[in-house]
């Protein structure tokens, strides 16, 4: 199950420039901030995530096939802001939402979903 793209195509442009306001400061929301494969471009998503001893656990709720998700598979990392603090995050990699490395909520919140993007954070960028 996927939240349908309708949606997606709403919160693209309405919901998500809003919750990129307080999204990189209210856990469990955070940011992803990723370059386009193609275009090169800088993109940021708000996206539920949780974090524990360095492991990040974002379950997919508009799919595997999201731009941004092809977009951090693609480049291996990305930098996560959440809580005021930016660090990076290297072998990003899509688990099932059962999977002993998921973290917190989102193996109860990935469960209807088609994964959890996963990764650990590696260093703080400068």
């Amino acid at each position: 199950m996927r939240v349908p793209q309708v949606v997606a195509r709403i919160n693209k442009y309405v919901t998500n420039p809003i919750q990129g306001i307080w999204a990189p400061r209210v856990a469990p929301w955070a940011v992803v901030e990723h370059v386009g494969r193609t275009s090169g471009k800088a993109y940021s998503n708000p996206v539920l995530c949780w974090v524990d001893h360095g492991r990040v656990s974002i379950p997919l709720t508009y799919g595997t096939q999201s731009d941004w998700v092809r977009n951090v598979l693609a480049a291996g990392e990305f930098t996560l802001v959440r809580e005021g603090e930016r660090v990076h995050v290297a072998g990003a990699r899509i688990l099932p939402p059962d999977s002993p490395d998921i973290v917190g909520l989102a193996r109860y919140v990935g469960r209807p979903f088609e994964g959890v993007l996963f990764g650990r954070i590696v260093e703080q960028p400068s």
